[in-house]
């Protein structure tokens, strides 16, 4: 309010030293070559100095409203990377699941054949119990029977096969 005051004080507002004061805000330019925002117009009757104020006014308010605008760009370029985020997110998940799908089918490949191998193991073990059982039927010194012959030729082929 002091610098009200004190125009009010003066004897009168020296309006060219005033402009040239705006001007040499603006250096390069002069108050009349600075446009108008095309929604605004001057009211007829206006005195330079309330021309000049509300000029002042308006160019502070189309300052901030670009300001604004420049934000939403910045906004519109931060929501652009957010989306490319997000796709190389979708691509991500959709290259785990396929890992993990992945490794649940090895797994079950894996569990399938020790589980077969522990049935051929186990039929192993069930023939050469029987072998052995057959062999201490046989007596010492007597010819081995036939089938028993074919029965040691089946239990040395699966110890191989299990070997392998």
């Amino acid at each position: 309010m002091a610098s009200v005051e004190q125009l009010r004080r003066r004897e009168g507002v020296n309006l060219v030293q005033l402009e040239a004061d705006i001007s040499s805000v603006r250096p390069g330019s002069s108050i009349a070559s600075i446009a108008l925002p095309d929604y605004v117009e001057h009211t007829a009757g206006v005195t330079r100095v309330g021309a000049l104020s509300a000029e002042a006014v308006i160019r502070d308010y189309e300052s901030a409203a670009k300001e604004i605008e420049a934000m939403g760009t910045e906004l519109i370029d931060a929501a652009k990377k957010c989306e490319a985020l997000t796709a190389q997110v979708h691509d991500a998940i959709a290259f785990m699941r396929e890992t993990a799908a992945g490794y649940r089918e090895e797994g079950r490949k894996i569990f399938k054949r020790i589980e077969e191998c522990a049935v051929f193991t186990e039929d192993v073990r069930k023939t050469c119990e029987e072998v052995k059982r057959r062999m201490a039927e046989v007596s010492v010194g007597e010819t081995p029977s036939p089938e028993f012959a074919e029965q040691e030729i089946e239990v040395e082929r699966a110890l191989e096969i299990e070997r392998a």
